[in-house]
């Protein structure tokens, strides 16, 4: 599902009481025992994620991070749910087994799903391999995942409630500005502004879909043998009820937004030999009947914004002393370009 690290036998693992744990699964998971092991899951910054071996079958745990979280912003229970109605809908995302509510097991609630087979691609590296046909078939299956997804009737799946769509996008500026504030240690030229025009050139509501939240390239599993098919989407943690270009804005962002910075945290497709530019993108999603896209600039320029705050609040830890390591300071590097670039995509919103 993601890259494995070293495979843990039952005892102490951080997040996980195994002892406990087999206890819970021994009367929720179909089949018996025993826990043959549990291997941490590379790949995602927020939630923990795990594979578990269990009684000859591979599923996956998901819990909050370790310490005091919100509950909001780590709702086990929402992540469960979303699943839960997608999967049954024709959107490819693991099959869902178990949740669990109790704290007292793990110390946070927890679901356990299925385990998804297929590949991650995270950097230009792992891609450059693909060849053309198979960079377009990837690019393909990217778009028409999303556009089937957004063509899910809340009411229908029984996620009528899940997300106040009135007002959406304008929240959403609201709430990255002052998730900035927060976070502000340092003057990025063109930030504030780039918020503020935002602000002032916020879309009306529009069309209601469920949306992903962060979809992009590195948060789907494609097929092994054939990546113009989607096993999988993963990191449903920040997925609502709201505006669909959000979603598109976003994966446009990350199509080509990273191009030319040292050492980025994402595959940058459309800078690549052979790969579909960002207007590609645009016309293959447009083809699904999807109106009002003369506006994704806008969503795009959000999107590297959004970003941007998350970089930045990244950037604020590690002036605190509260993360190591390199990557760290590349992502601080990479925000006033990242602003800049939210700018130029205004410029285009009409």
């Amino acid at each position: 599902m993601t890259t494995p690290t070293t495979t843990t036998a039952p005892g102490a693992l951080d997040g996980i009481d195994t002892g406990r744990l087999a206890h819970w699964l021994e009367s929720s998971l179909p089949g018996r025992g025993p826990l043959a092991g549990v291997t941490p899951l590379a790949g995602g910054r927020s939630n923990l994620t795990y594979r578990l071996s269990w009684g000859g079958r591979t599923f996956v745990l998901r819990r909050p991070p370790l310490g005091h979280v919100l509950a909001t912003a780590h709702d086990m229970a929402r992540e469960y749910r979303v699943l839960s109605a997608l999967g049954p809908a024709g959107v490819p995302v693991p099959r869902t087994y178990a949740l669990c509510r109790d704290a007292d097991v793990l110390g946070a609630p927890f679901y356990v799903m299925g385990f998804a087979e297929g590949v991650t691609y995270r950097s230009d590296a792992e891609l450059a391999p693909l060849g053309e046909h198979s960079a377009q078939r990837t690019t393909h299956a990217l778009v028409d995942t999303l556009a089937l997804l957004h063509s899910v009737d809340p009411e229908s799946v029984g996620l009528a409630d899940f997300g106040r769509p009135e007002g959406f996008m304008a929240r959403q500026v609201r709430r990255w500005r002052r998730q900035w504030d927060h976070s502000r240690t340092r003057e990025v030229d063109g930030a504030d502004q780039l918020n503020d025009r935002l602000a002032a050139t916020c879309p009306p509501s529009g069309a209601v879909a469920v949306v992903h939240g962060d979809y992009k390239l590195d948060n789907v599993l494609l097929d092994r043998a054939d990546p113009g098919r989607v096993t999988a989407v993963l990191d449903w943690e920040m997925s609502t009820l709201g505006d669909p270009l959000a979603d598109l804005g976003m994966l446009c962002m990350y199509w080509d937004g990273f191009a030319g910075v040292d050492r980025p945290p994402v595959a940058s497709p459309g800078t690549l030999p052979g790969w579909p530019g960002r207007e590609a993108l645009v016309e293959r999603y447009a083809a699904h009947g999807t109106a009002g896209l003369e506006r994704l600039g806008w969503y795009t320029a959000f999107a590297f914004y959004k970003l941007a705050a998350i970089l930045e609040g990244i950037h604020c830890r590690t002036v605190q002393g509260l993360t190591v390591g390199e990557e760290s300071a590349n992502l601080a590097d990479a925000v006033p370009l990242l602003v800049a670039r939210g700018h130029d995509a205004l410029r285009t919103a009409g």
